[in-house]
């Protein structure tokens, strides 16, 4: 594929603002520039909408993080390379990338010993109080750029974040060969589970939501077996999943991408003895939680929180050698000046995944 030198004087800068909950605007931000002979500067192209993205822009906070300032949204991007520091030699102007959001500070203890997802001083695009990636032009190191290969389009190179995402709660599982894996929940993130789950081995793949359609989608994409959580005790949709899989004993791997209380509790009454549960999904801070079934059967609990080293050259790979079909989970693509629209459509979960085209973007 043919690079294509582009001016960075003939771009807008054009950004997407929460000044307050449910507040935005669209406004001219300065052009950034390149800061560190090891950054780039990047001509965003596409921007998917994270759950994360439409919490601040209605409630204005995610946990301890509080929107005090306007904020530009977004981070799930893919862009050109336009511009590179001096020490850059993995990347030229005219590549398309995959912007993975967020780094550490590249010093403390969980950065040296390669957590770092886990820095306590995380720079993360479109989290207070830092501005994210629906703007025209983004400045960031460049060994968090990730060259997409030519057969993977800048619209699959905004689907590598939630990817990285499902790769590091797959990772995380430790999922082998021919085990069983349930997935609580098939929004964009449980999608991916199950896929990544597939191309690890997985024999039976299971996903649990309220929703047929979604699981509707979620049969069509990666997985073996769907089942519709019932409003019933968590033991008995344990059991009834258990019934559906022909697992007496429970799965070996359960997943929560959902972060739903009574999702959580049948997690803990589905997986088997000896095996293994990972919390993806962020709800509630506190919740009413089964530790006595995690302490009897011995369970392997884990947390799983953004990506890490790996993560993103794995989605990579996996979108470029056909094992994951992202392309499938888009819903639709909106012009820039449709972002207020768009994000209304995933707020009313009308949608699986929907592109925002940067505002440099013709269609």
């Amino acid at each position: 594929m043919a690079t294509q030198t582009i001016n960075k004087d003939e771009l807008s800068n054009l950004s997407f603002i929460l000044n307050k909950p449910n507040d935005v605007t669209f406004a001219e931000r300065p052009k950034p520039s390149i800061q560190s002979p090891h950054d780039v500067l990047v001509a965003v192209n596409y921007t998917g909408i994270c759950g994360s993205d439409v919490h601040y822009w209605v409630h204005g906070a995610i946990g301890h993080f509080v929107v005090k300032e306007p904020m530009v949204l977004g981070h799930e991007s893919a862009g050109t390379i336009i511009e590179v520091g001096s020490d850059v030699d993995n990347l030229k102007p005219g590549d398309r990338v995959a912007l993975e959001p967020g780094y550490g500070c590249r010093r403390c203890g969980n950065c040296r010993a390669g957590k770092y997802n886990l820095c306590p001083k995380m720079i993360f695009a479109a989290t207070p109080p830092y501005h994210g990636t629906l703007t025209g032009l983004w400045a960031a190191p460049a060994d968090y750029c990730y060259k997409l290969p030519d057969n993977v389009s800048l619209q699959e190179g905004a689907m590598i974040e939630p990817l990285a995402v499902a790769v590091h709660i797959v990772k995380q599982a430790v999922v082998k060969p021919g085990q069983s894996v349930v997935i609580m929940g098939a929004g964009p993130v449980g999608l991916l589970c199950a896929a990544v789950a597939k191309s690890y081995g997985a024999s039976k793949i299971l996903s649990v939501d309220i929703i047929q359609s979604k699981l509707d989608m979620a049969k069509e994409f990666a997985a073996t077996h769907t089942y519709v959580s019932q409003r019933i005790a968590p033991e008995e949709n344990a059991k009834a999943i258990k019934d559906l899989l022909s697992l007496p004993d429970g799965a070996d791997v359960v997943i929560d991408a959902s972060g739903a209380e009574p999702s959580i509790q049948t997690s803990l009454h589905v997986v088997r003895m000896g095996g293994t549960y990972v919390q993806g999904g962020m709800g509630k801070s506190d919740i009413t939680f089964p530790i006595m079934a995690l302490c009897l059967k011995e369970v392997t609990a884990k947390g799983s929180f953004r990506y890490g080293p790996g993560d993103y050259e794995l989605a990579v790979d996996l979108v470029a050698t056909g094992k994951v079909d992202v392309k499938r989970l888009i819903s639709d693509v909106v012009p820039f000046k449709q972002a207020e629209e768009a994000f209304s459509k995933v707020k009313q979960g009308e949608v699986i995944k929907v592109l925002i085209a940067g505002p440099n973007e013709k269609q």
